[in-house]
Parts: C-alpha cells; structure tokens; sequence
C-alpha cells in the first residue's frame, strides 16, 4: 500500500548526488547556451571590422527592432484609414489584420534588415578585397626596394605605405604599429589575411613568412611576388577578353531583345481583344442565322499581361547582371552595381518598344 510516510520515506532515501548531477547538467547547459551567444556576438563583431565599420553591434538588435515597430506604426495607420474609409470593414476584421500585421510583417521585417545589413557588409569586405588587390604588387615592390636598401622588413613595409594604397596602406599601418609594440610579425601578417576572402593575399603572407623563417633574399621575393601577381591579373584580362562575345549576347538579348518581344506581344494582345470585339457582332448575326459561329474575347488582359513582363524583364535583368559578372570577373558581387542599369535600359526600352510598336499598328497602347 502507498502511503504519505512511504512517499516522504522513497524520497529521503534519494542520493543527494542525483541532485547535484542534475544541477551540473544545466548549468553546463546555461554555460554552453551563454558561449554559444558570446561566440555569435564575437563573429558578427569580427564580420563588422573586415569591413572597416565602427558599429556597435550590441545596438543593432535595438535599431532594427525600432525601425520594424516605426513601419508597422506608419502601415497600420494607413491600412485602418484605407479600409475604414474605402471599404467600411468592420474594427474586429481591422483588429486581426492588425494582429496578424504586428506577428507576421514584424518578424519579416527584422529578418529583411538583417538580411540587408550583411549584404552591404558583404559588399563592403568584398570591395576592400578588391582595392588591397589591385595596389598589392605597387606594395610590394617598395617594399623590396626598401629591403634592398637595408632596412629591415617591418620598417621597410612601414615606409613603403602611400596614401593611395588606401585600405592596404590603413593595415600595413596597424600591423607595423603591432610589431613595434612587441606583436610577432608573422603572425600579425596572417591575422592581416585572414581577414580577407582573397587567395592572393593570403598566398602572399604564406610565402613571406616562409622566406623569413628562411632567412633568404626577402627583396627578391617580394619582387618576384609581385610580378607573379601581375602576370596573373594579365591572365585574367586575357581570359576576360576572351569571353566578351557571349557577354554581348546576354547583355542584348536582356536589354534589348526581350523588351522588345515583350513590347510587341502587349500590341498583340490589344489587337486580337480588338479583334474579337469587332468580329462579336458578327458572330451573333451568323449564330442568329443559324451559322453556329461564336467569338470569344482574349484570356489575357493587357494590365495582367504588363505586370507579367514587368516581372519577367526585371528578374531576366536581375540574373543576366550575375551571369556576366560571373563570366566576367570570376565572382557575383562584381555585378551588383550593374542590376539597376540593366533594369533601367530594359523596362525603357520595353516602354518605348510598347509606344513606337501601338503606332506602327494603329494602336495606342
């Protein structure tokens, strides 16, 4: 039988260990739960910095989620006049579509500025990359005719930094101000390429340290590296040029051929949908004939057929701007700042195509 003492009985016969195990389990829980936020803080810092910003990433969660709640604000006012005032719905169906509004939309838009904030980051780190890139060899080939001169190689890489290496000259700085306060220099050169995407760079670092740790002709190297750099930025453009042929054939075939098809298909419709509205009358004399002859308007309205090429050009020029750059550069974010200019020129030259093609066929569209 179960009884009140039987219970208080089983459970002073527990083993207080139990209890302590259960009280280490989560707190190496909370512990794992609090490194885990530590760490994802760290990386969005670190991710911040590559790209040369000064943000403190602690007040991005407040920023964005005051900017979600000053647009939910500014659509729900809208919204309840629109509908009040319009439609005279109801409060209680205004009142779920503002529930569902406050949860939904919200949460969207938190995760579009997020979205958002690491794209331009992105696209910042990847720019940085680029300029270090483009200056590297110029670097390089100072500093080696420091080296030759006799100077050591940290003083030679700190005076062989020009205003115009920009980026490249802003890290060289950093690294020789580490090393003169004690910092290892092969280190601050790797911790230097690390933070950047880029195989040359870190190719680069890689073969210096390995010249320092072999004591061998450092000037020569970076002279060496530098040339190498530079036949290779050759080979790109070579290989570039190789492949402009079939750029100029998506290019055209986005922003100029499918405008026009697009253009010309708009006309088409209006002139069959005229069409069957004239041969209509025609078609209900022969059915009162007894001729069993009908006419049916269009399936496709000229309004839904504008939205559909709408679309269909900017998503067309959308893709065909990272073709190119892909085919062009090696790499998509080169063809980013093409997206707008490829979908500028096509939807004006569908919407010129759309006026110039109504006249030529007595329709104005």
């Amino acid at each position: 039988m179960f009884s009140i003492k039987n219970i208080f009985k089983k459970k002073s016969e527990a083993k207080p260990d139990d209890s302590i195990e259960f009280f280490k389990k989560k707190f190496k829980k909370e512990q794992q739960k609090r490194l885990s936020a530590k760490e994802r803080k760290q990386k969005l810092r670190q991710f911040v910095e590559k790209a040369g910003f000064e943000i403190n990433t602690k007040k991005l969660n407040k920023i964005f989620f005051n900017i979600a709640i000053v647009v939910n604000l500014l659509v729900s006012a809208f919204l309840i006049y629109y509908f009040s005032i319009s439609y005279g719905i109801s409060w209680g169906t205004i009142a779920m579509s503002m529930i569902v509004l406050w949860i939904f939309v919200f949460l969207f838009l938190i995760a579009a500025l997020w979205i958002m904030f690491y794209i331009a980051v992105d696209l910042k780190i990847f720019k940085r990359k680029v300029d270090i890139e483009e200056v590297l060899p110029d670097f390089l080939q100072l500093a080696a005719s420091n080296i030759n001169a006799g100077m050591t190689i940290d003083r030679a890489m700190w005076y062989a930094v020009r205003p115009r290496f920009g980026v490249l000259a802003n890290e060289i700085e950093a690294i020789a101000k580490g090393t003169m306060g004690g910092a290892d220099l092969r280190k601050s050169l790797e911790k230097f390429a690390s933070r950047y995407d880029s195989a040359i760079l870190k190719r680069t670092v890689n073969m210096i340290n390995e010249g320092i740790e072999a004591g061998g002709k450092i000037g020569d190297l970076l002279n060496r590296i530098a040339l190498d750099i530079q036949e290779q930025k050759a080979m790109l453009k070579e290989m570039s040029a190789n492949v402009t042929t079939y750029v100029i054939f998506i290019t055209f075939a986005t922003i100029v051929a499918a405008p026009l098809l697009f253009a010309l298909s708009g006309v088409l419709i209006d002139v069959v949908q005229n069409l069957g509205s004239s041969l209509g009358s025609v078609g209900a004399v022969a059915s009162g004939a007894g001729i069993p002859l009908t006419f049916s308007g269009a399936g496709v309205t000229q309004s839904d057929f504008k939205i559909f090429a709408i679309v269909s050009i900017a998503l067309t020029s959308f893709f065909s701007a990272m073709i190119t750059s892909t085919i062009k550069k090696g790499n998509v974010q080169s063809g980013i700042k093409y997206i707008p200019i490829y979908i500028i020129i096509s939807l004006t030259l569908y919407i010129v195509g759309q006026g110039l093609a109504g006249k030529l066929l007595g329709f104005f569209v």
